[in-house]
């Protein structure tokens, strides 16, 4: 009822789910780190050095192949072409909204320090969605969960969306998971707070690229989704000029993402299920 969405907020808290995914979880995130841009393609620069040493040919073909990486994943033609079949989740039709019992905001990380906030607060990626979602919250009335715990230490994730959530846009939350460290435990421990209360049909907010996957996490774990993605990426066409194929920082943030999201499926699909 919307009498019992004013209630006061319930913090939901998870033990971690045991030694193995706990080890699983560490293992995603190493090995991430050593193939997501720039350190990857340095990586490839590095061995292709070391390789010189006794294989002079083979080596010299793998430190080029790592500088054409690095300089290829910079460019707005290699992010455009990465994208094409990541964001296939469409616009959100306002008119679903009714169709759901709550809505999800998923945690896209924080800014450590944040001394203009008092220590951490919520990073740019985050900011994103829960400025939508607030939109979303004030049109339809819905009550909000937010989800994220603190993977990389300090304050949770969760904590601190709410705070923003009702200090920044004055939307109140009505359930904080706080101990997810990924997506899979996004989807699982929202499952266990809201389908016992019946809530069920969710309107899903994150970023367009990450929506796919954590699509798939939500409805595996028994939810109806109503996708609300934000953050496009993939709305500019291009033309081939020159500036097309310039290396840029905005390029390069995209195709981090990009290939942590096609990581990540993989991961789901190959070590998860």
């Amino acid at each position: 009822s919307r009498g019992q969405d004013r209630a006061a907020p319930q913090i939901y808290t998870h033990a971690f789910l045991g030694p193995h995914l706990f080890t699983m979880f560490l293992l995603k995130k190493l090995l991430s780190g050593l193939i997501l841009p720039p350190l990857g393609p340095l990586l490839l620069v590095a061995a292709g050095l070391l390789l010189a040493i006794r294989r002079p040919k083979l080596g010299r073909a793998l430190a080029a192949l790592g500088l054409v990486a690095a300089l290829a994943l910079c460019t707005p033609v290699t992010v455009k072409l990465l994208l094409d079949g990541l964001e296939t989740a469409p616009p959100l039709d306002p008119g679903r909204l009714a169709e759901a019992d709550a809505i999800v905001i998923l945690a896209g990380g924080t800014r450590g320090y944040a001394p203009e906030f008092g220590g951490e607060t919520v990073n740019a990626l985050s900011l994103e969605r829960i400025r939508y979602g607030a939109r979303l919250a004030r049109r339809s009335g819905l009550p909000v969960m937010v989800s994220g715990g603190a993977p990389k230490g300090g304050r949770p994730e969760g904590e601190l969306m709410k705070v923003s959530l009702e200090e920044d846009f004055s939307v109140p939350v009505r359930w904080v998971e706080s101990r997810s460290r990924d997506t899979r435990e996004n989807a699982d421990f929202c499952a266990s707070v809201l389908q016992p209360s019946g809530h069920r049909r969710i309107v899903l907010v994150t970023h367009a690229m990450h929506m796919p996957r954590a699509q798939a996490q939500f409805e595996r774990a028994g939810f109806k989704v109503i996708a609300a993605p934000v953050g496009f990426a993939s709305n500019h066409t291009l033309d081939y000029v020159p500036a097309d194929f310039a290396p840029t920082l905005q390029g390069l943030a995209d195709s981090w993402y990009v290939i942590y999201e096609a990581a990540g499926a993989l991961w789901y699909r190959y070590a998860y299920d």
